[in-house]
């Protein structure tokens, strides 16, 4: 009888025993004994091949369902992802984003005018060394700028000289004497700013402009802008998909500095407009445009040069409609400090008039008439509602710490967008149909097999570029091509090696089981190179560079799972359910 071992194999019986002698069996029982025990063995052989097949095939088909579910869950996710492209009214609501070449936009290049941050700096610097002059009570001493980046400091008697160095030493140490002359009874110093603090504080202010740049155009609503610093002291500036260039500069290039400044109702205005301005004052204008002619008037105001306060504490800028003439407005809002000072200044200056300056034009200047508290005043100027969202919008990004200046600006139209997009397309559509020919021929059904995965691996690249947000760019478009060729490449890799197999002598499922063991590891040595150099043109790379990068290494990504998971799938798939004798390939 059959014994069943442990493990669930079946077993022979056990050998014939002995006779009572110990002689084996002779004769006719010996020759029956022998063809006993070949028929066994050929049924045990059987029994345990059938059985090792069917643990096989079991295996095979786990492992099969659980591939299955893999490939159907990304084919699945990368068509919903694919779908919004042609309908944004599908979820989840990303489609693929195009770049500035394909469907039109602005490019800009602005250079920051770095010089008037160390010139600002040195006026400020200038400001305090007057006021400590006047607060020590320091005698005959003249403090004058010679240049826009110095300032000379003169004092005569061995007191007042006494004092100014304690002055230098105390509390203006961050200043470098550059030159100092001095005898008995005078001392004059050159100050100005180290060349390590002057560097910096440039570098900082191109940070900043960019940092201010970046937030006003994400609050202008441009899809995908790509704003990066270029050189020392340039900013590079694509905008796809802008219809008003000219509103899109203006946002960007205004520096936005809002100040509160008092008027100067001591002196008079006229004999300011002749030439006769008092000193610490300065005369700005308030320009007013007739909305029906076009034209513009401009009132001039004589105003205090310090600024009282300054948007530096805004928190917070909205258009809002005023009650009683329907006009927009801009309504600010401070932060706890600047509502404090805010509290201040319109407490010790009632009666006086406070005007609002942006960018050194006087908008609005009212007459204070009581402490105004909680932070909270209004800019008016007979603003257009776009005038007022774009006037708040560059509150709220903060200033410009410098001006810009546009070097360069380019503004590509749609239609040459289009055509870019359809040149692109007839290229990727030839390139594609002539490789899918090739395959088809060359290698027959499994041929088509990679046809199909070369157009999934396209569904793949689409779905990466709209799941992640990244931007379709004309060398991008490039990348796609070179991916189906790497793709393609791939299945060639596969096919070759089961070829080799089959010319060996061996039995389809062996071929393909040594074919995809051998040609795994070449695919993955390849792809992953080309993946590594990718990721160093994304993290290195500017511009269309960066577009290239980010095709290819979808596109890599997309062509190793198509190649290794998908094709294996569909030739397990075969083999197992088929039972096929000979492969097309």
């Amino acid at each position: 009888m059959w014994r069943v071992s442990p493990q669930g194999l079946p077993q022979p019986p056990p050998k014939p025993k002995r006779n009572s002698s110990g002689a084996p069996p002779s004769g006719r029982a010996a020759l029956q004994g022998r063809r006993g025990r070949n028929l066994l063995l050929r049924l045990y052989a059987w029994g345990y091949r059938s059985f090792r097949d069917e643990t096989y095939k079991d295996k095979a088909l786990k492992r099969f369902s659980v591939r299955l579910v893999i490939v159907l869950s990304v084919i699945v996710a990368a068509l919903v992802y694919c779908l919004p492209t042609f309908n944004l009214a599908l979820w989840p609501h990303k489609k693929i984003n195009l770049g500035l070449d394909l469907q039109g936009g602005m490019h800009l290049v602005l250079e920051v005018n770095t010089e008037k941050v160390v010139e600002s700096s040195i006026e400020r610097n200038f400001q305090e060394i007057r006021e400590l002059v006047r607060r020590n009570q320091i005698q005959n001493a003249i403090v004058e700028r010679p240049s826009p980046l110095k300032i000379s400091v003169q004092v005569q008697g061995q007191e007042n000289i006494d004092k100014l160095k304690t002055l230098l030493e105390k509390e203006l140490r961050d200043l470098r004497i550059s030159n100092r002359r001095q005898d008995a009874e005078n001392f004059a110093a050159v100050l100005d700013l180290p060349d390590k603090d002057v560097q910096q504080m440039k570098k900082l202010a191109v940070d900043q402009a960019l940092e201010t740049i970046r937030n006003r155009i994400d609050q202008f609503g441009v899809t995908e802008p790509d704003i990066r610093r270029q050189g020392e002291n340039r900013i590079l500036i694509q905008l796809p998909g802008v219809q008003d260039p000219q509103r899109a500069k203006d946002l960007i290039g205004r520096t936005a500095l809002l100040e509160f400044k008092l008027v100067d109702d001591a002196h008079d205005l006229n004999s300011a407009l002749q030439g006769s301005v008092p000193a610490g004052s300065e005369i700005l204008y308030k320009i007013d445009e007739d909305r029906d002619t076009k034209r513009t008037s401009k009132t001039p105001f004589l105003l205090k040069k310090s600024a009282l306060l300054t948007g530096a504490s805004l928190t917070d800028a909205r258009v809002q409609l005023d009650s009683q003439y329907g006009e927009p407005y801009v309504s600010i809002e401070f932060d706890k400090k600047g509502a404090r000072m805010f509290e201040r200044v319109t407490g010790e200056n009632v009666n006086k008039r406070l005007a609002i300056v942006l960018d050194n034009k006087v908008y609005s200047a009212p007459t204070i008439q009581e402490r105004i508290a909680g932070g909270k005043a209004r800019i008016t100027g007979r603003f257009t509602m776009e005038e007022a969202r774009d006037l708040a919008i560059i509150l709220r990004a903060g200033a410009l710490p410098a001006p810009v200046t546009i070097l360069e600006e380019r503004t590509v139209g749609p239609s040459l967008g289009a055509d870019s997009i359809r040149l692109g397309l007839i290229s990727m559509a030839v390139g594609g149909i002539l490789v899918l020919l090739f395959m088809a021929f060359y290698y027959k059904l499994s041929g088509l097999l990679a046809d199909f995965e070369v157009l999934l691996d396209i569904v793949l690249i689409g779905a990466g570029l709209a799941a992640f947000g990244a931007t379709l760019t004309l060398p991008g478009m490039a990348g796609i091509i070179l991916t189906i060729g790497m793709a393609v490449d791939n299945n060639v890799l596969i096919y070759e090696r089961i070829r080799e197999e089959l010319r060996l002598g061996k039995s389809p499922r062996a071929s393909v089981d040594a074919g995809f063991d051998r040609a795994t590891t070449t695919i993955m040595d390849a792809n992953l190179t080309t993946l590594i150099a990718a990721v160093v043109l994304f993290q290195f790379g500017t511009g269309p560079v960066k577009g290239f990068a980010v095709t290819l290494s979808i596109g890599v990504i997309a062509s190793m799972f198509t190649a290794i998971v998908v094709s294996r799938l569909v030739f397990d798939y075969v083999l197992t359910t088929w039972k096929v004798k000979k492969l097309s390939i």
